[in-house]
């Protein structure tokens, strides 16, 4: 790997890469890029408020998934584009091969003011703060007086689509509850786009020509932040506890992005929120119309653990209602719905003792929902890069759910600090020694929990490869 380079680096020759693929292809629909289209580009709708021409540059930051979508989107409409990012390591061979094929610039190298020259617009991938690049954009040079205006991924694809949204944030639970909902609406009949945070950008569905009947969005706080014309027919708001306070100024920035997904409903659309933050709701003065979400029985035949996934699969019914889903066909889809993988997923048994697989819980409040989903005792794997929240406000709970803590990676001063006392606690540098020792201290009728509360950034590429680390212990077991 060359190191890193200084700004406004080109990209090098795609030496030694397959041929570029037309395009009308693209590199396929089973690749993570978005195939670049044939025919007619898609259209900016003239409501969505940019002001784009065929010709205009346009810079998008961050090579990422959304960014190359992001990117393809924009030159498909006929935009000279510039795909920026930081490392040279983060722009994949296929995204080059890509870029080629649709005639993207890529440049690579520390972000500075000549990388955004001559452009009309910037976007932002879900990972880059804003706050990083706007000194960037205001002294871009060719640029509009005032500065270079900014929207997210999210916000750029929206102005090429006015497909119905059903969308849905909060601290945890998200890709469940949008999973359900989707679940849902298919029950109908209904053709469904699942994607935003969850793992397909829409920037892609729009390249790909659009035409579903809902689009279900898992929308995070950074994508919420470059959203100005968001308007769900239907939004839900599942939680809002301590999250990304790595990346927020503080819980008044987060809290603020969350609640932005309501600002612009009007009567005619849906607020859908838990009880203690109904009031919050009101006092902000949102025009949609509210309705609270909580358990209420309503589908019993569910592979879900924990009565947090009862509320979620409530929550995304009153969504889901919106759209002419009844409640027997909300019932049949969640009878049908299996648990997601990496969240408490059930592995496997060995000697008696259940393997659940809580990869994706990253912050305190889903510790607490996953704890509280078992009443059998548990020996807990936990640890990794903390995102920040009040790990002590969960030891009364640990005294009565948790037999003992093995702690794995980093901040184990933080853990240790917070749970001294409250349970035994003992911590390993890596997973497969705090498995091992946790094995070895579960007996017939437990439950081996891996749920971190925290990133996995410390030791894995993202949560699903902790997940699947996990997984392959157990299977070891056999």
């Amino acid at each position: 790997m060359k190191p890193e380079q200084t700004c406004m680096l080109p990209n090098s020759p795609s030496k030694g890469k397959a041929s570029a693929p037309s395009s009308a292809q693209g590199p396929g629909s089973g690749s993570a890029w978005p195939p670049f289209p044939a025919g007619k580009p898609p259209l900016l709708r003239p409501e969505s408020g940019l002001a784009l021409r065929p010709g205009d540059r346009a810079v998008v930051v961050g090579a990422g998934v959304s960014g190359g979508a992001a990117a393809c989107l924009l030159a498909a409409a006929g935009l000279r584009v510039r795909l920026v990012d930081r490392r040279e390591e983060n722009i994949s061979a296929e995204l080059r091969t890509l870029a080629e094929a649709a005639g993207i610039e890529i440049l690579w190298g520390e972000h500075c003011p000549e990388q955004f020259a001559d452009a009309v617009l910037a976007v932002a991938s879900p990972g880059v703060p804003g706050s990083v690049l706007a000194p960037l954009l205001k002294n871009a040079p060719g640029g509009p007086a005032g500065g270079l205006p900014l929207v997210g991924e999210m916000e750029l694809a929206l102005a090429f689509t006015a497909d119905p949204v059903l969308a849905v944030t909060g601290s945890s639970g998200k890709t469940t509850t949008a999973s359900l909902a989707a679940a849902m609406l298919r029950e109908t009949g209904k053709t469904v786009f699942l994607g935003g945070n969850i793992g397909t950008p829409l920037s892609r569905y729009v390249l790909e020509g659009g035409g579903a009947d809902v689009l279900v969005l898992e929308l995070s706080s950074f994508q919420l932040q470059g959203c100005r014309s968001l308007r769900p027919r239907a939004g839900i708001l599942l939680n809002l506890t301590p999250n990304h306070l790595d990346r927020h100024a503080d819980m008044a920035e987060y809290a603020e992005a969350k609640f932005s997904l309501f600002a612009r409903q009007t009567a005619e659309d849906l607020a859908v929120l838990p009880p203690v933050l109904a009031e919050e709701y009101r006092r902000r003065g949102f025009m949609g119309r509210l309705e609270i979400f909580e358990d209420q029985g309503r589908f019993p035949r569910s592979r879900l653990l924990g009565r947090h996934n009862a509320a979620n699969a409530e929550a995304a019914y009153l969504a889901a209602r919106v759209f002419g889903v009844s409640a027997a066909e909300a019932g049949r889809a969640v009878a049908g719905f299996a648990p997601l993988r990496h969240r408490l997923e059930w592995v496997g048994s060995r000697k008696g003792v259940s393997y659940i697989n809580d990869a994706k819980c990253t912050t305190v409040d889903s510790l607490r929902a996953a704890l509280s989903s078992f009443d059998v005792p548990v020996v807990l794997l936990a640890g990794g890069r903390f995102k920040g929240g009040d790990l002590s406000a969960l030891s009364p709970l640990l005294r009565q759910r948790v037999k003992e803590v093995i702690l794995f990676g980093a901040c184990r001063e933080i853990f240790e600090a917070a749970w001294a006392g409250a349970v035994p606690l003992s911590w390993r540098e890596s997973l497969e020694p705090a498995f091992a020792e946790a094995r070895g201290r579960a007996g017939s009728g437990d439950v081996v929990l891996l749920s971190p509360a925290a990133a996995s950034y410390d030791l894995y590429a993202n949560y699903q490869e902790r997940g699947d680390h996990f997984c392959r212990l157990v299977r070891e077991l056999e």
